[in-house]
């Protein structure tokens, strides 16, 4: 395993972040793939042994038992300072609006319960999960600095939000001498780069970590077109993101599927590879013991630059879809459903 530094922090971070979206009571969970407890700590501890230190997880992931299942894992398998936890929190409901709950004392609450959760006194990144335009910028930030300086949240990041979101944030904590936004977890893998036209410029001045989710596209960069799976079969939000443009995309898979052929590897390891070149630690969900060993083993891979040509020359710009279709204020106020009793964040 690599490790980097987290952006402008003093975290160290393996190359792969685990992601938790599959660990947590089936019984809360949206996928008939999310793992109980035993399958979840086996995942974690195999992750583990195989030097990845950096796990992300949220407070909407399975009613939080994914925060349970992750936070005991870690007690058991590790020292709490061998380990980079991150977390995210939720938008304030409407109940909470109506009743005049600020965003500084929704942050507060959902940290403490997400602390609970874990059953730690701290989380190392705590991330705003999707843009609330329900809640004044400044008391998101207030709230998260709070945090900070309370000791509960050592840096903060950021989820699902445009490039000129982030810049506006991380300028307004810089002028009110807030913590800044040292991470931004946004969709972008092989199939979908439109995080190439603003984001990975920002952050690349800024020295803002990518740490992005569907870093596999939901199985697609992992498996020949019609190879049938569960997740492939029965993801219906991966589905909304990813059918439309199944057939420009699978020239790009099929490249996948090639070049994989051709050096002896999996399309894991091919998929993963590329976007480590672009990227601090993409986040990587493992619900079965190959994604682990595909995932580690894609960071000791080196593509050449006609390999990363021939992968990249094929891309068709695409429409956003999925949690990011609706980060607008017209959008936003429709959909404005975020509790922690609903599990409509997908990532």
């Amino acid at each position: 395993m690599q490790y980097t530094t987290l952006g402008n922090s003093e975290l160290k971070v393996s190359r792969i972040c685990m992601g938790g979206m599959g660990f947590g009571d089936p019984k809360n969970g949206q996928h008939s793939w999310t793992l109980g407890e035993e399958a979840s700590r086996a995942i974690i501890r195999q992750g583990l042994e195989a030097g990845i230190n950096f796990f992300d997880t949220a407070i909407a992931y399975q009613s939080g038992t994914s925060e349970q299942y992750l936070g005991r894992a870690l007690r058991d398998f590790a020292r709490r300072d061998e380990v980079v936890v991150a977390t995210k929190f939720l938008p304030r409901t409407g109940q909470e609006i109506e009743s005049g709950v600020s965003g500084q004392q929704h942050i507060r609450r959902m940290l403490d319960t997400s602390l609970k959760n874990l059953g730690m006194d701290y989380v190392d990144l705590y991330i705003y999960h999707m843009w609330d335009y329900q809640t004044p910028l400044y008391e998101i930030l207030e709230g998260l600095n709070e945090a900070v300086k309370a000791g509960k949240a050592r840096y903060i990041g950021i989820s699902n939000c445009f490039a000129y979101q982030l810049a506006k944030a991380n300028a307004l904590a810089e002028k009110e001498g807030f913590a800044k936004f040292v991470s931004i977890q946004g969709h972008y893998n092989l199939i979908f780069r439109e995080e190439e036209r603003e984001m990975a410029r920002l952050c690349a001045e800024d020295n803002i970590a990518m740490t992005p989710y569907s870093a596999l596209a939901g199985g697609r960069l992992a498996k020949l077109p019609g190879e049938s799976s569960k997740r492939l079969e029965e993801d219906s939000y991966a589905k909304l993101k990813y059918d439309a443009t199944a057939r420009q995309d699978g020239v790009i898979i099929q490249r996948v599927a090639e070049l994989a052929q051709k050096r002896g590897v999996s399309m894991t390891e091919i998929s993963l590879a590329w976007l480590l070149t672009k990227v601090t630690a993409p986040v990587v969900g493992a619900t079965k013991p190959h994604h682990i060993e595909g995932a580690v083993k894609a960071v000791e891979l080196t593509l050449t630059p006609e390999e990363m040509e021939y992968l990249e020359e094929a891309y068709v710009p695409h429409a956003l879809v999925g949690v990011m279709a609706q980060n607008t204020p017209a959008a936003a106020k429709q959909a404005h459903v975020w509790s922690t009793g609903n599990q409509k964040i997908q990532a």
